[in-house]
């Protein structure tokens, strides 16, 4: 609860968060924004915006707006469903390599090293090319199950750390068994941790999700973000001029990865006592300065005191 407090307190949490609600909100509630179809033809091609289609139609004549606002449900789900399974990977492997040590750090990290090592965009293709045509739930799966390592070695090393505390002692001498001991005296001073291995991997998720998909690994039949960039590829839009085409998705994908790497910066931030620090700082001189002012304007009102005949 503490570190959810911190976390909306902050000014750069505060603004992510915002951010990233409202592309939430705009995709679950897309019937109530839009009342176009992102699958069916309502206009001509490639008419620019108007009042009527306030982001302009594609080459087959269907709503821009709506295929964003349809297209985020399934961004988000892909960068959100992805994410979470990083974590939960990442903190299986993590926990267990950097709790138990001995042969299980050492096979669990070799697992993590291998993964590490190998490059994740072209075994990505390859198995998106293999699968032919993947879904975005394949496309989650994917991500998921091949980008947990960095996330489990950072857990892993503050495991170790925390392994050695005085409490961890304690509960081992006392005979708590080894599943109480990770689920309650270590996972929770892994939080911060954890939260911001999650939104880094959502904001990969969904980066990657729109790269494969404008790569043509997609599923053509899908409405993404990702899947507009594609059609906009296959029809030419940048050469003929139709800019909202374009800039629709870039944009809903570049303002989604700034206001979850915001929440990202805040959490490095919350838990980061040399990055609050500088926050601290500048607290500790505006309390100054008003200090300072208060004993002028003191001062001043003693001086004038003095000065007024009896």
């Amino acid at each position: 609860m503490n570190f959810l407090k911190l976390l909306l307190g902050n000014r750069k949490a505060s603004i992510g968060l915002v951010i990233v609600l409202f592309f939430v909100v705009l995709s679950v509630a897309a019937p109530l924004f839009s009342d176009y179809s992102p699958t069916k033809r309502v206009s001509r091609p490639h008419q620019s915006p108007s009042a009527e289609h306030i982001m302009g139609t594609t080459r087959m004549g269907r709503d821009v707006f709506a295929q964003l606002a349809y297209g985020g449900r399934t961004s988000l789900a892909v960068g959100f469903g992805a994410g979470a399974l990083v974590i939960v990977l990442a903190i299986g492997f993590g926990i267990t390599a950097g709790y138990f040590g001995g042969v299980v750090d050492e096979v669990l990290s070799s697992m993590m090293n291998i993964m590490l090592v190998i490059p994740q965009l072209p075994l990505l293709m390859v198995l998106a090319a293999f699968i032919g045509e993947a879904s975005p739930l394949v496309i989650a799966i994917i991500i998921g199950c091949t980008s947990w390592a960095w996330s489990a070695r950072v857990i892993r090393a503050q495991t170790m750390a925390i392994r050695e505390k005085e409490f961890v002692s304690a509960a081992q001498v006392l005979g708590e068994p080894a599943w109480r001991i990770i689920l309650v005296e270590i996972l929770p001073n892994l939080i911060s941790i954890i939260g911001a291995a999650f939104i880094g991997a959502v904001i990969y998720s969904i980066m990657l999700e729109a790269t494969l998909e404008f790569l043509g690994l997609g599923d053509p039949t899908a409405v993404t973000w990702g899947i507009m960039l594609y059609n906009m590829s296959n029809t030419s839009a940048i050469l003929i001029g139709a800019w909202w085409e374009v800039i629709a998705p870039c944009i809903a994908i570049a303002m989604v990865g700034a206001g979850l790497a915001l929440m990202n910066f805040a959490v490095d931030e919350i838990a980061n006592p040399a990055l609050r620090s500088h926050t601290g700082l500048k607290r500790w001189k505006l309390k100054q300065a008003q200090r300072k002012k208060i004993l002028e304007a003191g001062k001043q009102s003693l001086a004038k005191q003095q000065q007024v005949p009896l």
